[in-house]
């Protein structure tokens, strides 16, 4: 099952919303560069993939706006290594 995220460009924040439980990844954007700074989900919610979907749609997002990615959090940099194919994003 894929988590549905929602990007909110005006809080530098992919939310998503599970069981009542709010999970998030956040970034800073500075010109063309998108340093995932944060990303959190609750244990209640924990262990279903959320952290990767959020870091998933984040990664496509900076993709498709030709930005390139500093991954500033461990789960974002652990997920960059396991997927080679935005390995092109990396600042």
């Amino acid at each position: 099952m894929t988590t549905e995220v929602h990007h909110h460009p005006e809080h530098s924040r992919f939310e998503a919303e599970v069981d009542g439980h709010l999970c998030v990844l956040d970034y800073l954007l500075h010109e063309r560069t998108m340093t995932i700074t944060h990303t959190g989900v609750p244990a209640a919610v924990g262990g279903r993939g959320i952290a990767a979907d959020l870091t998933r749609v984040a990664l496509d997002t900076a993709q498709a706006q030709g930005w390139k990615v500093v991954p500033a959090c461990s789960y974002a940099a652990a997920y960059l290594r396991r997927h080679p194919q935005y390995q092109g994003l990396l600042a």
